[in-house]
């Protein structure tokens, strides 16, 4: 992989990099799309990454599709895929660990304790083995995006973090590869992440800039859901991850509940002006 990416940019041309976990959808199908329009060259990455797992989370049960990968990437003219072992990635006696202080405790990194340093360890090395001028990331993610924008500005990484919108299903539900576990029931009930978030956005959009009366507003739509239990909602800066206490000058709002066991992800970026 090494050799064949110093080989694009010897001659000059432009590397893009979509790193995923495989079990692809429309959003990881959009990086890809994002990645040929900006770069003469695509490379994708498959590696379902141990590190960012927890004890008690679904790595063994993670959905594992290379086969249906691999076609969905031909058929999009990707131009080169990286599938790397376990083994290869973590060669025994590995200790080294890269770790974005301060922002990987924070939304997904508070439920996930360990989690964002298994991305950012990971992120570094594919971004090592890769050395791409752009990277695509999806903002469904946010709280990853702006752990590795950190990482790469911190190490003087030359590499440009490209953070492209969430790609919904026709009812909004945020597409994810965890959706599959979701059974008919759930799915339905998964929608209100998102019916939380447009609830707060309609409140912003009405006036309200208090961040603590929006949050009431978004879990109070949570709540309503019997089958959904509440992770956390917040409304950070995009940036830091710090709490605001109001979006006069936007915010993230970032939702994250269990629908049965499976937990899902999903935010949206205000602004006062938005309508």
């Amino acid at each position: 992989m090494k050799a064949a990416c110093r080989q694009v940019t010897r001659i000059g041309k432009t590397l893009g990099f979509v790193p995923t976990m495989g079990a692809l959808h429309e959003g990881h199908l959009s990086l890809v799309r994002a990645s040929k329009a900006r770069c003469d060259v695509t490379a994708v990455s498959i590696f379902v990454n141990p590190l960012q797992f927890g004890p008690a989370e679904d790595l063994d049960k993670y959905p594992r599709t290379m086969e249906r990968d691999t076609a969905l990437l031909e058929q999009l003219g990707a131009d080169l895929l990286f599938t790397p072992a376990v083994e290869e990635m973590y060669p025994a006696g590995a200790q080294t660990y890269v770790l974005v202080e301060g922002l990987s405790n924070k939304l997904d990194g508070a439920s996930r304790p360990g989690h964002f340093r298994g991305v950012a360890t990971v992120v570094a090395k594919l971004f090592e083995i890769v050395r791409p001028d752009f990277a695509f990331f999806g903002q469904k993610d946010a709280a990853q995006a702006a752990v590795l924008r950190k990482l790469v500005n911190d190490l003087d990484m030359d590499v440009e973090v490209v953070v492209c919108p969430i790609v919904r299903e026709s009812d909004g539900l945020a597409m994810s590869s965890r959706n599959a576990y979701l059974t008919s029931e759930q799915r339905q009930q998964a929608l209100v992440l998102y019916r939380s978030l447009l609830r707060v956005q309609a409140a912003v959009d009405h006036g309200e800039r208090d961040s603590a009366k929006l949050i009431e507003i978004g879990k109070q739509v949570i709540a309503n859901e019997s089958g959904a239990k509440l992770d956390y909602f917040a409304i950070v800066d995009p940036d830091a991850l710090e709490l605001v206490a109001d979006v006069s000058c936007g915010a993230l709002v970032a939702v994250a509940a269990y629908v049965g066991a499976t937990r899902l992800i999903d935010n949206i970026l205000v602004t006062a002006s938005s309508r």
